[in-house]
């Protein structure tokens, strides 16, 4: 682990962000998209555009250098103007990745997904609001619109390694949005989202995501974050949602689960590295969490993995 826990869960949850496409827009024009099956973002590169959102009372205004997450399964529009009757998307990006409408002059988008682990992802999705809108009047905006900037030009330009390029900034984006999102964590629910936005539980958490498999105490904890005991453990369930210590064994339960899913260690060898006297006592810990014994979890892993590659349709190579 690095200490640093925002990185460390992304880099759990296997957190992926791929640019998919866009569109230029020119006079009147509406495009209805489904409810995508993965986090999807667009962006507006130029112009403006009206989205009204399945399941929200109003719509939304997006202005150039504004940037949304959309990270429920809801199907909105984007238009000029709400009453023309919308095209359907996948029928108008059929076949390509850019699509125009109109002489294309007055608006450009772009837009993508985030991929995340098909079962350590819903730790990173479950925490996300249905969707997430930053502004380009906000004081993240100078980032956004370089970024914004240098995805258009490697899009258009077509250099060598655009497509990595492309990734690596889509990437940016994402997080420069998810810090977007946590500079209003007064406004989330308690959980560990807004336990990272919080500057007084940050040398606690940089702890315990640091060194998981150490005996960490309350007084510990506490000490690094310049609060009493009692202070703390207040303040970081409030916040979290959980105690200090529980935050520690879910955490260490989320470690656990992957490294059973993807390698091969010793079970008594992850227990003592996640801080477990013995391989029992690990087990104990890991059936409370999951349901399941460490050995028939793992097991069921690689059963779900042959599963999956005997689905994959079969690639012929002349």
């Amino acid at each position: 682990m690095t200490g640093d826990p925002f990185s460390d869960i992304l880099k759990f949850t296997s957190a992926q962000t791929m640019v998919t496409g866009g569109f230029t827009a020119g006079g009147p024009w509406a495009l209805r998209f489904p409810a995508p099956e993965k986090i999807k973002f667009f962006a507006v590169v130029k112009g403006e555009c009206w989205i009204r959102l399945e399941g929200e009372d109003e719509p939304v205004h997006a202005l150039t250098g504004d940037v949304l997450l959309l990270a429920s399964r809801r199907s909105f529009i984007l238009a000029s103007d709400l009453s023309v009757p919308p095209l359907d998307a996948m029928a108008v990006f059929s076949g390509c990745k850019i699509a125009q409408l109109g002489d294309g002059k007055d608006f450009a988008h772009i837009g993508g997904h985030v991929l995340l682990d098909q079962a350590s992802g819903r730790l990173l999705a479950d925490v996300l609001p249905p969707w997430i809108h930053i502004q380009a009047s906000s004081p993240q905006a100078t980032i956004l619109r370089w970024i914004l900037d240098q995805l258009v030009h490697e899009q258009a330009e077509g250099q060598p390694g655009a497509n990595l390029a492309s990734a690596q900034l889509a990437q940016l984006l994402f997080i420069q949005v998810l810090r977007a999102h946590l500079r209003t964590s007064s406004l989330m629910p308690a959980g560990w989202l807004r336990a990272l936005a919080d500057p007084r539980l940050a040398p606690a958490l940089r702890l315990m995501h640091g060194d998981p498999g150490r005996d960490w105490h309350l007084e510990d904890l506490a000490r690094a974050a310049a609060m009493s005991r009692t202070s703390f453990a207040f303040h970081f369930k409030r916040t979290a949602g959980v105690a200090p210590l529980t935050y520690l064994t879910e955490w260490r339960m989320h470690l656990a689960e992957r490294a059973l899913r993807e390698e091969d260690t010793p079970v008594a060898v992850l227990a003592r590295s996640l801080g477990y006297a013995s391989e029992s006592a690990f087990s104990n810990a890991f059936k409370r969490a999951t349901g399941s014994a460490p050995k028939r979890y793992r097991t069921a892993g690689k059963a779900e993995r042959v599963r999956d590659t005997e689905a994959q349709p079969l690639s012929l190579v002349s």
